[in-house]
């Protein structure tokens, strides 16, 4: 009887182990690298100048002079290529020292944008205009839509900026990708990455107990017919 413990014991631990182990292999790789890179880095934080504007408040218009149709329920002040403007309702644009509305952030403006907010002075290689991003996409659920503004460096720098707001939104470069990649892996959500309460993740890691707890179970018993 303790034979044939044994031997189921040991078909369900090895069986586990070969089903479940390549997965903690990708665990244990993406975990070391997650504890070997600095998480200032990988957000780009070398790569973001902050931006400060101090504007005389005599000069900006009063809101009034804003369109008179309009029903203000929030209201920010920004600046965009260092002119204030007033950010209404999280959707339109006034020029604060003119009252007059903008449309959206043209491809020169972005660049421009992207220059003030990025450290160096990096050559801008092209912008593109995102309407849309797959669950995959590095700008996955920023506003849309957005202008990705691409710099000639070797880590394939790309920043993003708001379209409607002309607000830098993010920075994005090839160790910020690499720790994307491997985070999928890490949370196996390979559907859009940022899921930690997937069902695949929690099967996984009941799995992982039984495995664990199989070994245990084999240690014990084996243990026990050595003493005796």
């Amino acid at each position: 009887m303790r034979k044939n413990n044994q031997y189921f014991a040991r078909r369900i631990h090895r069986f586990l182990g070969v089903f479940i182990g390549i997965q903690f292999l990708f665990w244990t790789i993406s975990g070391l690298y997650f504890s070997w890179t600095d998480i200032d880095e990988i957000h780009g934080d070398h790569f973001h100048q902050d931006h400060m504007m101090h504007q005389p408040i005599t000069t900006l218009v009063d809101l009034n002079k804003l369109d008179s149709t309009l029903e203000i329920s929030k209201m920010e002040l920004r600046f965009v290529k260092h002119q204030p403007y007033y950010w209404v309702n999280e959707s339109l644009l006034f020029n604060a020292q003119t009252g007059e509305p903008k449309g959206e952030i043209t491809e020169d403006e972005a660049e421009e944008i992207a220059k003030i907010f990025i450290k160096g002075d990096f050559e801008v290689k092209s912008a593109e205009y995102l309407t849309e991003t797959g669950p995959h996409h590095e700008y996955r659920g920023r506003p849309l839509p957005a202008w990705a503004v691409h710099f000639d460096h070797p880590e394939n720098l790309t920043a993003y900026i708001d379209a409607k707001s002309g607000n830098f939104e993010r920075v994005r470069h090839s160790s910020w990708r690499w720790f994307d990649f491997l985070w999928m892996f890490h949370t196996m959500d390979y559907a859009g990455r940022d899921n930690f309460n997937n069902i695949l993740l929690r099967a996984f890691s009941l799995f992982g107990l039984v495995t664990i707890a199989s070994g245990f179970t084999l240690f014990f018993m084996t243990l026990k017919g050595r003493k005796k």
